[in-house]
């Protein structure tokens, strides 16, 4: 599963808008749109979502699963897990 949030940091990664996600994975604008307005994991149909990782990874993106390591090289970025609130 890839997160609207992912999805978003991998187009900022690449420096492309959301019109050339949408022409890198063969997809409407309007879906690209929709997938990224989701919340937490992105919806839609799973064909769309597979042309959308597999256009990024075309593009050098290496999406990682949470608790997953990261077998490419080169640089990268994690969102870490939030740290428990600590008590006074």
């Amino acid at each position: 599963m890839m997160t609207a949030a992912q999805m978003r940091a991998a187009r900022a990664l690449l420096g492309i808008d959301q019109k050339a996600l949408a022409e890198l994975s063969g997809l409407s604008l309007p879906t690209i749109q929709r997938m990224e307005a989701s919340e937490g994991n992105v919806r839609g149909v799973v064909e769309s979502l597979t042309r959308v990782v597999e256009a990024l990874d075309r593009a050098g993106v290496e999406l990682i699963g949470e608790n997953a390591a990261s077998n490419g090289g080169g640089r990268g970025l994690r969102l870490k897990s939030p740290k428990p609130a600590e008590t006074p």
